[in-house]
């Protein structure tokens, strides 16, 4: 019986070295590749004939960019409206990202699942906040680590920790996405492994296996509503993060 491990191995496709380096093409590429593919034709059939009474694919792509601004209204504000367009292409892709491993059959791959690729897209919104800071701000920006109104000691003492907890940002939000996908799929192979264990096991098949196979089904259930919420959850911390950057708050 296959580890519940194997299904997070990277796989070469297309063997490639690029001045010394291997930039082969993997089967996390491959299904990043399908991930963006994916969302361009969820929004060119949503807003190929847009119609003043929405479609369903209309209403979807308008649904989810309404939410993916109202969350920026409520975390930064007006100004976070131009910042629209790169807290939804993360929403989306992290979105899809992850209910696509959940594709049973034909060899899925949940590139979320590993931590190279939640990590880069962690630092793609650390480097930006911290270019938006700087850019608004000027050093200015350092007083993000300065508690108001603190005596010189209190402060430097607080304002050390406010910047180590800063620079652990990219961490914590591309571990918290790693793990929470790593854990569901790594639960739904065990229990999947017991159906075909215990299905097979006597006379009584469907005695049982039935209990692990509901298991399962409830566990991909879950696992649908996890990879929904660890989208949001992505999304939500990148506009949290983007009004420190903007309001200093």
């Amino acid at each position: 019986m296959a580890s519940p491990m194997e299904q997070f191995e990277i796989v070469r496709l297309k063997p490639l070295v690029l001045a010394g380096h291997d930039v082969s093409f993997t089967n996390s590429s491959l299904w990043m590749a399908v991930a963006l593919a994916g969302i361009a034709i969820f929004l060119f059939v949503g807003t190929a004939k847009p119609q003043l009474v929405p479609g369903r694919w209309q209403a979807a792509v308008e649904y989810m960019y309404d939410f993916v601004r109202s969350m920026l209204d409520q975390n930064v504000g007006a100004e976070g409206r131009r910042y629209v367009p790169l807290v939804f292409s993360i929403f989306l892709f992290v979105l899809f990202c992850n209910l696509l491993g959940l594709i049973p059959w034909v060899g899925t791959f949940t590139p979320t699942s590993h931590v190279v690729v939640t990590f880069g897209l962690a630092m793609i919104v650390f480097v930006t906040v911290v270019v938006i800071g700087f850019a608004r701000h000027g050093l200015h920006f350092f007083s993000l680590f300065w508690p108001s109104g603190s005596n010189i000691f209190l402060g430097v003492f607080v304002a050390a920790i406010e910047f180590l907890s800063f620079l652990t940002r990219p961490f914590t939000l591309a571990i918290r996405l790693f793990a929470n996908m790593t854990a569901g799929h790594v639960l739904l192979k065990v229990f999947g492994t017991f159906v075909v264990a215990l299905g097979s096991f006597g006379a009584l098949p469907y005695v049982f296996g039935i209990l692990p196979l509901g298991v399962n089904i409830a566990l991909c259930a879950l696992e649908m509503l996890i990879a929904v919420v660890q989208a949001y959850v992505f999304a939500l911390l990148t506009s949290i993060y983007l009004n420190d950057a903007i309001n200093l708050h």
